[in-house]
């Protein structure tokens, strides 16, 4: 490993080392992070929800409308459709590595400390009656993601909003002049996406603190 090199990969030995003696209290902080997790990534869903149903809403609205700005607004609208739903698969996608994170912390520490309990699980007995198996299937548990439901909502709703951006556009033609006001809100529209690509990945290197402190006194009396 290079003596410039910001992060350490860990050996299983150097892993184990780390947490030696103590399991239990990372166990506990890894299964409370892993709770605040999947709570924040309902509320960001919600937030996005919001935004998206007010997008849709207001593309509806101008759709049924007469108005002479019909078509920019279609466009507008269409353009912050694609943005905040392409926001909301990547910020599900960010969501699902931090989950799974701090559940890959509690499947490691979890034996030391309560036995591999999360890593077990327990499935309904697979033997019966045709009649049961039917209704298993309609009406019993299945070993689906919820997260990666979600991501694939996500992903569809950009898709549509994609396909109503393109359906707003006037139709293409080299014979017609450009019109630009089109091409900065289209290009202003993927160029943020493809920044929620590249930057808004989380930083993997070091972090080096400065520190100062301030000093304070009482002056003393004449």
């Amino acid at each position: 490993m290079s003596n410039n090199s910001t992060t350490e990969t860990l050996s299983p030995d150097r892993h184990k080392q780390l947490f030696e003696g103590k399991e239990q209290q990372a166990l506990a902080q890894a299964l409370d992070i892993r709770k605040f997790e999947i709570d924040l990534y309902w509320k960001r869903a919600t937030y996005f929800w919001a935004f998206i149903a007010a997008t849709f809403a207001g593309f509806i609205a101008i759709q049924s409308s007469s108005s002479v700005n019909k078509a920019d607004m279609s466009v507008i609208l269409s353009c912050l459709g694609v943005v905040f739903s392409f926001a909301w698969f990547c910020v599900n996608r960010g969501s699902k590595y931090w989950q799974e994170n701090w559940e890959k912390h509690v499947d490691v520490l979890e034996d030391e400390v309560t036995g591999p309990l999360y890593k077990v699980v327990l499935s309904r007995n697979p033997d019966g009656t045709k009649a049961d198996k039917v209704r298993n299937l309609l009406t019993g548990p299945s070993p689906l993601s919820v997260s990666k439901i979600n991501q694939l909502i996500s992903l569809y709703v950009t898709v549509l909003w994609c396909a109503l951006l393109i359906y707003s556009l006037p139709e293409f033609s080299f014979a017609k002049p450009v019109d630009w006001f089109y091409v900065v809100v289209v290009g202003i529209s993927i160029s943020t996406c493809v920044l929620f690509l590249y930057l808004g990945r989380s930083y993997g290197g070091g972090y080096y603190h400065t520190a100062s402190l301030r000093k304070s006194r009482v002056n003393p009396s004449n």
